[in-house]
């Protein structure tokens, strides 16, 4: 997370995994690939979050509800951080409000064996069933896609202002999601080696 003051107030940029929530007039930003940043405001309490997260799982079988897949799993726990951290600051789950954006398909040629392959279709599917079944209004959205996206969320207005980016940093995004996702398999891969976890 990087927190800049500047001339307009403040800035506060997140990066995958990170979430942040303010009741203050700041701007959020983040720059998306595959991953999905969720907006969230409660327009009565002045409350702001955004988080910014990469389902990170394998192929799943299309025909079961995301809730019960690990991705779905991975992805309530990081809607959760940032609703609940709304909530501690005078939030209601009933006045929330959401514009979600990302989940772009932004790597080239992919291949069958490439489990990174869906990663955007799923953070997209997941984020709209979700929000559907917590019952939290939808205002806005621009998911999909083959290309990234850089976002700025405004705690003053609630206005959330998107910019494309070319195809070639899209590529860069891509691999920066890529190595995130990596690195998350190798962690669970580690921890179910460890034999102290099965004893």
């Amino acid at each position: 997370m990087r927190i800049e003051t500047r001339k307009t107030g403040q800035r506060v940029t997140i990066f995958p995994g990170e979430f942040f929530i303010s009741c203050q007039p700041v701007t959020i930003s983040t720059l998306l690939g595959s991953c999905v940043a969720v907006c969230l405001y409660d327009r009565q309490a002045k409350v702001v979050g955004m988080n910014h997260f990469l389902l990170s799982n394998r192929r799943y079988a299309r025909h079961l509800p995301m809730s019960i897949t690990e991705a779905g799993r991975y992805g309530i726990h990081a809607m959760e951080l940032v609703i609940n951290g709304m909530l501690n600051m005078g939030a209601k789950r009933r006045n929330l409000q959401a514009k979600v954006f990302g989940g772009g398909s932004i790597m080239r040629n992919p291949t069958p064996d490439d489990n990174f392959y869906c990663v955007g279709e799923v953070n997209c599917r997941f984020v709209l069933e979700y929000l559907t079944t917590e019952d939290i209004a939808l205002i806005a959205h621009d998911l999909g896609g083959d290309r990234g996206r850089v976002v700025h969320f405004s705690a003053v207005d609630y206005a959330v202002y998107v910019r494309k980016i070319k195809r070639k940093v899209s590529q860069a995004l891509a691999e920066r999601d890529r190595q995130y996702w990596r690195q998350r398999l190798d962690t669970q891969e580690q921890q179910i080696a460890e034999p102290e976890l099965w004893e």
